[in-house]
C-alpha cells in the first residue's frame, strides 16, 4: 500500500512539473502582443502568425525561446520595413537576451524600460527613423556586449551612463544628430552643477571605465569638444564628420556646427580680444544720426514682431483647442495643444460612431483591410449605402499633427465632386473610444480589381472595358486640370476603381491614411515637450500632389484593362516588361487582350497602346497631361455597343433595358 502511495505521489509530481515547465509568463506574451499593437504598417505580414490567443510564442516569426520554452530570449525581426512604435513594454521580457530589429522604419523615442532587461546582450535598433535622447537607463544594461543604435534620429547628449556597461565590446551611435562632448570622465565633462553636487567620478564614470570596448563609431554627429585619449586607441574606432578638435579625422565646416562648435567654448585669444577692442572703440565714435537711424529701426522691427506675435495668439484663442499627446509617456507633460480651425470641417457632415456603428451592423461587415485601416460596408436608415474607412492606431499614437492631418485629408476630399469620383459623405471623429473614420458613398459592384481577376470576365465585354476607361480618364482629368489645387490618388491601381451597378467607374482615395501617417512622420521630431505649442492648419505639410505618378500608373491600370492581366505576377513579373514588346507593333498588338475577349475594335486597341506608350515612358517630362489623354481617347474609342450585339444577347438585354 506504501509502495502504491508513493508511485502516486512520484506521478503527481511529475505531472505539475510537467504542467509547470509548459506554462509561459503572460506578461511576456502581454509584452509581444502589445509590440504587434504598436506596428500599424508590416507589408511582409512578418508579424502574421503572431497570434494573441496562442499562449506558447515560440512558434512566432522572429522569437526565440530557452530550451525549455519557458521564456523568449530573442526578438530578431530586421529588414521587414515594419512601421510603428517600439511599446516600452518589451522591458517586461526579463529573460530576453538579444533584441534586433535592425532596418525597419521604426518611428518615436527609445523607451527607457529597454534599460530593465537585465540579460539583455545584443540591442540593435540601427537604420530605423527613430527620434529623442539615448536614455540614461540603457547604463543598466549590465550584461549588454552589443549596442547599435546607428542611423536614426536621436538628438540630445551622449549618456555618461553607458561608462557602466562594463561588458560593452561594440558600440554604433554613427549617422544621428547627437550634440555635445563625448563623456570620459564624469570630471573631465560634467561639473557638478549638472548632475548634482555629490557627482563622482565613480557613479558617472563616462566611456573611458568600458573597459573591454573594442569597436566605437560616433561618426557623423555633431559631438564638440576633444576625442578621449582612451578612445583614440581603440581596434576600431570613427569619429569623423561631427564638431570635434581633431586634426587626424576630417570634421564638419564651422557653418554646420554653429555656435556648439568648439571654438565658442574658447577663451578668446589676444589676438581676437584686440580685434574686440577696435569693434568697441569703432561702435563708441558713431555719428548720431547712425545711431538714431539704427534705434528707428530696432524699434520698427520689434513692434513689428510684437504685432505678429499677438496676431497669432489671438488666432490660435480664436480656435477651439484639444489637448493630444504626441508622443506615449506617462508625463502629463508631454501633450501639444492642437487648434482646431472650426471653418475648416464646418461644411462637411459629421457622423457619431453610434450610427455609422448600426449601419455597419456593430462593424462586423468588413469588406476590405490593409495594416492601418479597416473597410466596412454599411446601410444608413433611410439612406445610401456607405463604405466607411476606419483608421487602425492606438489613442497615444495619436500625435497632433496626425489630428490635423487628418482634418486637412477630410477637407481635402470634401472638396471633390465629380461623377467619377467616390463621394465623401462625410467623416467621424471621437474620444470614446477612440474613433477617426471617413464615409464614402458605397459603389455596389465591388472593386475592378476583382472583376477583372476574380469576377466572370464575360461581364467586361470590350465596349463595358472602353466605357470604364473613359470614366477613369475623365476623373483624373477633373482632379488634375479642373481643381485648384490640383489633387492626385495616393495608390491609383485596380483596387482604387469601384463599379457601379451600371459599371459606371469611380475613384476612390481609400490609401488617404497613408498620406496623412507619412506626411506626420516628418513633423513628428519637430514638437518640444516644454509646453503648448500653438498649431494651426495652414502651417502643415500640404497633401503630396504627384500627377506625373499618377499618369504613369493609369498607363498600367489601362493595359491591366484590356489584358485581364495583374500589374505584377510572381511568375511571370512586371506587366509593362510583358507588353513592350506587343504594344508598339500592330501585327501583335492583339496579343495583349484578355482571352476572354470575344470581340474587340482594332481603333479601340490601337488608340489605347499608343496613349499606354505615352503613359509609361521613363522621362516624365515628355508625358502629355490628362487634358491631352482624354481627348484623345474621347475623340478615337467608340463606345457604341455595335460591336457586341452581332453575336452578345448580354449586350442586346443591355439595350433593351436602356431604351
Amino acid at each position: 500500500m506504501m509502495a502504491y502511495i508513493y508511485l502516486l505521489l512520484l506521478f503527481l509530481s511529475y505531472g505539475v512539473s510537467l504542467v509547470t515547465s509548459r506554462s509561459f509568463p503572460s506578461d511576456e506574451v502581454m509584452a509581444l502582443t502589445t509590440f504587434k499593437e504598436d506596428i500599424y504598417e508590416d507589408p511582409h505580414l512578418v508579424l502574421s502568425n503572431w497570434n494573441v490567443l496562442d499562449s506558447d510564442p515560440c512558434e512566432w516569426f522572429g522569437i526565440t525561446c530557452n530550451k525549455e520554452r519557458q521564456h523568449v530570449i530573442k526578438i530578431n525581426i530586421s529588414s521587414s520595413s515594419l512601421k510603428g512604435f517600439l511599446a516600452p513594454e518589451i522591458g517586461q521580457i526579463t529573460y530576453l537576451q538579444e533584441l534586433t530589429l535592425q532596418k525597419n522604419k521604426l518611428l518615436g523615442i527609445i523607451p527607457k524600460e529597454l534599460g530593465m532587461l537585465k540579460f539583455l546582450k545584443v540591442l540593435d535598433l540601427g537604420m530605423n527613423r527613430l527620434t529623442g535622447p539615448i536614455p540614461p537607463e540603457l547604463g543598466n544594461l549590465s550584461s549588454v556586449v552589443k549596442i547599435n543604435l546607428q542611423s536614426n534620429g536621436l538628438t540630445g547628449s551622449l549618456p555618461a551612463e553607458l561608462g557602466n556597461l562594463k561588458y560593452l565590446e561594440e558600440l554604433r551611435l554613427d549617422r544621428n544628430r547627437l550634440k555635445g562632448a563625448v563623456p570620459a570622465y564624469s570630471n573631465s565633462t560634467f561639473t557638478a552643477n549638472t548632475r548634482g553636487m555629490y557627482a563622482t567620478h565613480s557613479n558617472l564614470p563616462g566611456l573611458c571605465s568600458s573597459s573591454q570596448l573594442k569597436v566605437a563609431d560616433f561618426s557623423y554627429n555633431f559631438l564638440i569638444g576633444r576625442i578621449p585619449k582612451c578612445l583614440e586607441h581603440l581596434p576600431s574606432a570613427s569619429f569623423q564628420g561631427n564638431c570635434l578638435q581633431a586634426n587626424n579625422t576630417k570634421q564638419r565646416p564651422s557653418s554646420q556646427c554653429g555656435a556648439e562648435s568648439s571654438e565658442s567654448h574658447q577663451a578668446p585669444s589676444p589676438k581676437h580680444q584686440r580685434a574686440e577692442d577696435v569693434a568697441k572703440r569703432m561702435k563708441a565714435s558713431k555719428p548720431a544720426w547712425l545711431l538714431a537711424l539704427e534705434i528707428v529701426t530696432g524699434i520698427m522691427v520689434g513692434s513689428l514682431f510684437l504685432v505678429a506675435l499677438l496676431t497669432a495668439f489671438q488666432r490660435c484663442n480664436s480656435k477651439s483647442a484639444i489637448i493630444i499627446p504626441w508622443k506615449k509617456s506617462g508625463s502629463g507633460k508631454d501633450h501639444v495643444v492642437v487648434y482646431i480651425d472650426s471653418e475648416l470641417l464646418k461644411d462637411v457632415t459629421k457622423f457619431s460612431r453610434q450610427e455609422l456603428e448600426v449601419a455597419c451592423e456593430d462593424f462586423s461587415n468588413i469588406i476590405g483591410s490593409s495594416p492601418d485601416s479597416l473597410v466596412y460596408k454599411g446601410t444608413m436608415k433611410g439612406g445610401p449605402e456607405i463604405a466607411v474607412i476606419s483608421l487602425c492606431i492606438k489613442e497615444e499614437r495619436w500625435t497632433g499633427y496626425l489630428e490635423l492631418y487628418y482634418q486637412r485629408e477630410v477637407a481635402e476630399l470634401a472638396r471633390l465632386n465629380h461623377e467619377n469620383i467616390g463621394k465623401l459623405l462625410g467623416y467621424c471623429r471621437e474620444s470614446t473610444p477612440f474613433t477617426r473614420m471617413l464615409v464614402f458613398e458605397y459603389a455596389s459592384n465591388g472593386t475592378l480589381y476583382e472583376h477583372l481577376h476574380y469576377g466572370e470576365g464575360s461581364q467586361l465585354y470590350w465596349t463595358r472595358r472602353m466605357r470604364i476607361i473613359l470614366g477613369i480618364a475623365r476623373g483624373l482629368k477633373y482632379l488634375h486640370t479642373e481643381l485648384d489645387p490640383p489633387f492626385t490618388i495616393l495608390e491609383l491601381n485596380s483596387s482604387a476603381v469601384y463599379l457601379t451597378e451600371d459599371f459606371s467607374p469611380k475613384l476612390v482615395d481609400f490609401e488617404s491614411w497613408k498620406s496623412i501617417l507619412s506626411r506626420s512622420e516628418k513633423n513628428s521630431g519637430s514638437v518640444g515637450n516644454n509646453g503648448a505649442v500653438c498649431l494651426l492648419p495652414n502651417s502643415v505639410e500640404k497633401r503630396h500632389v504627384d500627377i506625373h505618378g499618377n499618369i504613369h500608373a493609369f498607363g498600367i491600370l489601362m493595359l491591366e484593362i484590356i489584358s485581364g492581366r495583374p500589374p505584377f505576377c510572381k511568375d511571370k513579373g512586371s506587366l509593362i516588361d510583358w507588353a513592350k514588346d506587343y504594344l508598339e507593333l500592330p501585327e501583335v498588338m492583339s496579343y495583349l487582350l484578355d482571352p476572354e475577349l470575344k470581340h474587340f475594335r482594332y481603333e479601340d486597341l490601337k488608340a489605347i497602346c499608343e496613349v499606354i506608350c505615352l503613359c509609361i515612358q521613363p522621362d516624365s517630362s515628355k508625358q502629355p497631361s490628362m487634358d491631352e489623354i482624354s481627348s484623345v481617347l474621347e475623340s478615337k474609342i467608340d463606345t457604341s455597343v455595335s460591336i457586341e450585339f452581332k453575336s452578345s444577347s448580354l449586350a442586346w438585354a443591355e439595350l433593351a433595358l436602356s431604351s
